[in-house]
Formats: C-alpha cells, sequence, structure tokens
C-alpha cells in the first residue's frame, strides 16, 4: 500500500487532522467574539464619552492602572500585543510549563477580556496582536488536552493558531500565511505545513460566517496611472517608512525603560498614560478613541474630509495605550495613523489619485513599524480588495521598509521578543 493510503487510514492522522480543525474553529469563534464585543465596548465608550467628555479624564486612568494591576495579577504573559509572547513560546524547547506561561487556554480568555476592558477604558488598541496569541493558544492548549507529542506542540499548533487568528481577524488568509512565514516562523516545517494551511482556512471561514466579510474594508476602485503618479510610490514609501521607523524605535526605547521599574511604577506610569490618552481624546474630539477602524473606513471613503491632525493625535494614541503596558495590539491602529498620513500627503503632492496615495502610506506605514514587507503589501491588498496596485504596494512597502531600517535597525517584534526572552531568563 502506497504512503498517501497507509496515511488516509492511519486513526494518528486522523486525531492530528481533528484536532487541528477542531482547533481552527475555535480559533475563528474567539476572534469573532474578540471582534464583536470590542465594536460594542467602543460604540459605548463613544457615546458616552460625547455625552460626559469631561469623565474620560477619570475613565482613562483609572482604567489603565486598574488593567495594568489585573493583568499583573492573573494574566501575567497576556499585556501589550502579544506577539513576542508567541515568538518567545516558538523559540522555548524542552520546558512545555514555561511555553505555557505566554501561550495557554488562560491567556486566551485573559487576552479576550482585557483588551476589551481596554477599549472600555479608552485605550487606543489594535485586535491584531492580540488575535494572534489568543490563536496561539487555543490550538496549542487543545493540542496538550489531546496529548500531542511535543514536537507538535513546540512549533505546529503555535505556528497554527497565530497564522489561523491572524487570518480570521483581516479576513486575509493569505496574509496569515505570509505572517507566519515572515515574522514568526522564517520557514514551515514540512510534516506540519498542510495541517497550517488548513488552520488558517477554517478559521477564516468560521469568521467570515459569524462576521459576514470577505473584505475587512469596502474601498473604491483604486488605480495608479503610468507615469507622474508612480512617483507617489517612492515619496510614500519613504513617508510611510520614516514615521513607522520613529515609532518603532520609541517603542523599543520606551518599553526597555518601563520594565525595568517596579510594580509600583508601572502603575504610576499606567496613570500618567492614561491621561495623556484622556487629552488626545479629547483633542480629537474622540476620533482617536478605540481600534482605529471604524476612522479607516472613513479615510478610505472620502479621504479629503480627514483632519490634518488626527493622524499626528492616533500615533500618540497608540503610543501611550502600548508602552502602558495594558493588553493591546498595533495592526489596526498602525493602519489608521498610515491612511490618516496618506490623506495628508495627498493634499501635500497631488500627483496620484487620492485613494491610490492613502493605500500605498498606509502600506509604508506599516511596513515601517514592523520591517515585514510582504505581510504589508498582502494584508492591504486582501484586506482591500485592491489586486491593481499589487506593484506598487509591494515597491512601497519594500522601500518603507529600508528607509525604517535607517532609522531602527532591528525589527520591533525582534527587539521586544528578545527583551521579553530576557527578562523571563532571569
Amino acid at each position: 500500500m502506497d504512503q498517501p493510503s497507509l496515511s488516509l487510514l492511519s486513526a494518528h492522522a486522523w486525531k492530528q487532522r481533528l484536532v487541528f480543525w477542531c482547533g481552527a474553529v475555535m480559533v475563528g469563534l474567539f476572534i469573532s467574539a474578540l471582534t464583536v464585543i470590542s465594536e460594542l465596548a467602543v460604540t459605548w465608550l463613544r457615546g458616552f464619552f460625547h455625552q460626559f467628555p469631561w469623565a474620560i479624564f477619570l475613565i482613562c486612568p483609572t482604567g489603565m492602572a486598574l488593567l495594568v494591576w489585573l493583568t499583573e495579577r492573573f494574566f501575567q504573559g497576556a499585556e501589550r500585543s502579544g506577539v513576542p509572547q508567541v515568538k518567545v513560546a516558538l523559540a522555548i524547547h524542552h520546558d512545555l510549563q514555561l511555553r505555557y506561561r505566554f501561550v495557554s487556554f488562560r491567556i486566551a480568555i485573559g487576552k479576550v477580556l482585557l483588551t476589551n476592558l481596554g477599549l472600555l477604558a479608552g485605550s487606543s488598541a489594535g485586535l491584531g496582536g492580540p488575535a494572534i496569541q489568543i490563536g496561539a493558544s487555543i490550538m496549542t492548549a487543545l493540542g496538550k488536552a489531546a496529548r500531542f507529542p511535543p514536537h507538535y506542540l513546540e512549533r505546529g499548533f503555535i505556528l497554527a493558531g497565530s497564522a489561523a487568528g491572524f487570518a480570521a481577524l483581516f479576513s486575509a488568509p493569505l496574509a496569515g500565511i505570509i505572517f507566519a512565514i515572515e515574522e514568526l516562523g522564517r520557514s514551515f516545517e514540512e510534516k506540519i505545513s498542510s495541517l497550517v494551511l488548513t488552520a488558517i482556512i477554517l478559521a477564516g471561514m468560521t469568521a467570515f460566517i459569524l462576521l459576514h466579510h470577505y473584505v475587512f474594508l469596502q474601498a473604491g476602485e483604486a488605480i495608479l496611472p503610468r507615469g507622474k503618479s508612480w512617483l507617489a510610490i517612492p515619496a510614500c514609501g519613504i513617508v510611510g517608512g520614516v514615521a513607522g521607523g520613529i515609532f518603532s524605535r520609541l517603542m523599543i526605547h520606551g518599553s526597555g525603560l518601563i520594565s525595568q521599574l517596579s510594580m509600583r511604577r508601572r502603575l504610576t506610569m499606567a496613570l500618567i498614560c492614561g491621561l495623556i490618552l484622556a487629552a488626545v481624546h479629547t483633542g480629537s474630539e474622540g476620533l482617536t478613541l478605540g481600534t482605529g477602524y471604524p476612522m479607516l473606513k472613513h479615510i478610505l471613503t472620502t479621504p479629503q474630509s480627514v483632519e490634518p491632525t488626527f493622524p499626528l493625535l492616533k500615533f500618540l494614541a497608540t503610543f501611550a495605550t502600548a508602552i502602558s503596558g495594558v493588553p493591546a495590539g498595533l495592526f489596526v491602529p498602525s493602519l489608521s495613523v498610515g491612511a490618516g498620513l496618506g490623506a495628508n500627503l495627498m493634499h501635500w503632492l497631488p500627483i496620484a489619485p487620492a485613494l491610490a496615495v492613502v493605500l500605498l502610506t498606509m502600506c509604508a506605514y506599516f511596513a515601517g513599524i514592523f520591517q515585514n514587507p510582504m505581510t504589508a503589501f498582502v494584508l492591504v491588498m486582501e484586506m482591500t480588495d485592491t489586486h491593481e496596485l499589487l506593484l506598487p504596494l509591494m515597491a512601497t512597502s519594500f522601500i518603507a521598509s529600508g528607509t525604517s531600517r535607517l532609522i531602527n535597525h532591528q525589527p520591533l517584534y525582534e527587539t521586544m521578543t528578545a527583551a521579553y526572552a530576557k527578562r523571563f531568563q532571569q
């Protein structure tokens, strides 16, 4: 009997497939719940803010400090974005108990709960990083419950779950695959690659069935005519790369300083960050509240109406949230800052269609922060369904990533992962 037939009849192979499939569906369910609850939380807070604008100066500082305390007390390992924790978990060998400090069912529950409480407290938080850690945690917990051998628990479940969480959140299965390769895995293990792909597809399908969106962001027809319009590619790439490089450099220095503080001083820092958030939200009249997803949709449909100060204010709100230590992602806030920069850039350099400039700068800023150029252009193309801009997006993201490296030599998550690993080795 040939090898495929043996695999088809093998009970072990079917157990492996079923666990991965069930885990992928669970990831899709969790990410859908995370998305729906977050939208309700932000909608409620925005309505409350417009009714009682002064209350934000009470909600943000106390809420951020309380979240830091809750995370430290009950959900250690769930702080900040979650991507460095997943990368640390991938690097840990032969110590499953240490790995479960970063990816476990407890972490998945905590990440859903704390991320949404953070949005209620006024954080400028994305869901991308949390979705990645939630996905990795659910798949790893399921593999542990099914008593899989350490080989699978070491890489297979973590890679599959994290990529599935990313794909389910953004309705971007291809970007999920690229992210797993470029940021998390660098290469697929031959024996698990098909299972990882299946998990990504099933998680994405589950989220699509529940949330009813395949295209995450509806954008109009985006074209970049040949000729002088193509000068927008280097312009957007350099602007987005510089801005993204500055943000990632500030993040690395800020996070490094705060990680050395005692718990008492971290709570004080969370209070200060909360006050900064309250001031920024007041200055933007609430536009900087939440993930940035509604504002991102608005920019893509009517870029001419965006306030020039929005990208700077969203930049500050996202930075204050990130260094406070509360569970919060960076992906969607970064996309909204990049889109806002593009809306400004189209006024300064009116050489290309407005929507094309917005999309190119959005891609560039994302690539500038994370220095993952392939993930950046595939994600923007897939989530906006703008395949016509494939080559311009690709060129812009690589220019931005290269520009960012001149400002910040080490990628953001690589540096934060190294700091994380050092902290838990002490």
